[in-house]
């Protein structure tokens, strides 16, 4: 038992840092983290861009001095617990140190080692995905009402986390009623449970109503900016990616759950998994919405290699696959991380394009890796706008106005200045913009492949108009990401920015 101990303690020390070890200090914070840093700064039960949980964390990581060290922390932690859940699975099906240590391994050298390396929903949702077939498992082993509530809680969280979580209950539903699981639905624990779930998830639910479903807007934009670019059989190859150094685990999970007698009780786990993955597919959803569905196979894949390495000279199997899984892991880690400076990705291209690494949202293959190119130029906008905020006398009535999230995040977050606040017209920035002061100057920072004429409209409203510089890093995607002063207002133009801001939250 010490020795079990032991080693699942080495194992969530491990888990933390390496995802600090696998970020090469020259890359920043990513864009999106910037947004949901800010969303500490305006706690609500809602916003356009994601549900409220990790505004709280971003409140606290703001109360704790807001540094680097905690925003990359959080992520790390959900990570670990995650881990430490499948350990505990492997443990509730009877599996020894042995397929502990296969299942956490093969969790550890996983596309889950990147969810966690950023400080975004993603990995709340995955540990709230993992947690909830824990609790599933609980019941259906001691059919104790306390687990149901706990399932209700733990639903209702990840809800709040990242609404994907309703793929996960699609696939139950199904799942427990074509099993002989189906008497749950026959308690009345579960639809107090329900209950209770929705009133946990009931002041989001009124903060969308009240917003018009937001959400729903952002979905339908999602699908037609960025899920239309999806292919199928990409996302499908895709998936064995995520897993490669420990794929035959994954494989040996479906095996197990399909033909081995005692994993019958727990069969329903394959086929709420083939239900949400065929949600997702049909849906043409980004392959790392399927992330939370893998950390409940590895217990069963782990445990059911290691009754077949139980005799004989199959015992010499079980050093052979942890030593295979953690070889394999070498190019894994090569492949995946921020591990090497943005020169070397753009210098050496083709082992990252072959595995569709260099392929960013837009369907197009760029210089380095989408998220790579987003942890870059950050501090280097922020200090240049800050150079033309100092200059400013009448800093009480100036805006800094920004194309999009990430600048204005990142702005807020690294600037010099506390009272900056910078805001954009995109996502949750919209309705943060300060019109209760008259605004005499703005400091405009507009993307390089911004080319609509119309965005020099504001132009003939000032004094003075002057280029005060860009961002120059080479490999970020901001580079050429334009600062332009706008002094002396010549007239009010609040009405223009409320009307811009009507505008936007009406379109279809």
């Amino acid at each position: 038992m010490q020795k079990k101990t032991w080693a699942l303690a080495g194992l969530l020390l491990a888990k933390i840092v390496l995802q600090f070890l696998l970020v090469r200090p020259v890359y920043e914070l990513h864009r999106d983290e910037y947004l949901h840093l800010d969303q500490g700064r305006h706690l609500s039960w809602g916003y356009i861009s994601v549900p409220p949980v990790t505004s709280w964390f971003s409140a606290l990581i703001r109360f704790f001095g807001n540094s680097e060290f905690l925003v990359r922390l959080v992520p790390a932690l959900f990570g670990a617990f995650t881990l430490y859940l499948v350990w505990k699975m492997v443990e509730e099906i009877k599996g020894g140190l042995f397929a502990c240590l296969l299942a956490s391994l093969t969790l550890l050298f996983s596309i889950h080692l990147r969810i966690n390396m950023l400080y975004q929903p993603n990995s709340f949702d995955v540990f709230f995905w993992t947690q909830t077939y824990f609790v599933l498992f609980k019941y259906i082993k001691t059919q104790k009402p306390a687990w149901l509530y706990a399932l209700g809680v733990t639903v209702a969280f990840g809800f709040l986390s990242k609404y994907n979580i309703l793929f996960l209950t699609a696939g139950l539903f199904p799942a427990l009623l074509l099993t002989e699981h189906r008497r749950i639905f026959a308690t009345k624990h579960l639809y107090f449970a329900v209950f209770i779930a929705l009133l946990i998830v009931s002041p989001n639910l009124y903060w969308q109503y009240e917003n018009h479903f937001p959400t729903v807007a952002q979905l339908h934009e999602l699908a037609q900016s960025q899920l239309v670019n999806v292919n199928r059989m990409d996302f499908l190859k895709d998936q064995v990616l995520f897993f490669l150094s420990g794929i035959f685990v994954v494989a040996a999970a479906f095996i197990g759950l399909i033909f081995y007698p005692p994993f019958r009780p727990y069969r329903f786990v394959v086929i709420s998994f083939l239900v949400a993955m065929g949600l997702f597919l049909y849906f043409k959803a980004k392959n790392y919405y399927t992330v939370g569905l893998y950390p409940v196979l590895l217990p069963f894949g782990a445990v059911y290699l290691e009754r077949l390495f139980s005799i004989g000279w199959r015992r010499t199997l079980r050093p052979i696959s942890i030593g295979l899984l953690l070889i394999l892991s070498i190019p894994f880690l090569w492949l995946s991380f921020p591990i090497n400076n943005p020169a070397h990705y753009a210098n050496h291209p083709q082992p990252y394009k072959k595995v569709g690494a260099l392929r960013w949202e837009d369907g197009k293959d760029h210089q380095l890796p989408q998220d790579y190119a987003d942890m870059l130029g950050w501090k280097e906008l922020a200090q240049k706008t800050d150079s033309v905020y100092r200059q400013l006398a009448d800093k009480e009535h100036t805006l800094v106005l920004c194309d999009n999230y990430g600048q204005a995040g990142a702005i807020n977050y690294y600037s010099a200045f506390p009272d900056i606040r910078a805001v954009s017209f995109n996502a949750d920035y919209i309705n943060w913009m300060p019109l209760d002061k008259r605004i005499m100057n703005v400091i405009l920072v507009k993307s390089s492949d911004d080319s609509d004429p119309e965005r020099n409209k504001e132009k003939p409203l000032f004094r003075q108009v002057t280029h005060q510089g860009e961002i120059e890093n080479l490999y970020a995607r901001e580079r050429g990401t334009r600062i332009d002063l706008l002094e002396g207002a010549l007239t009010d133009i609040r009405p223009l920015l409320q009307q811009e801001i009507n505008s936007r939250k009406t379109a279809p």
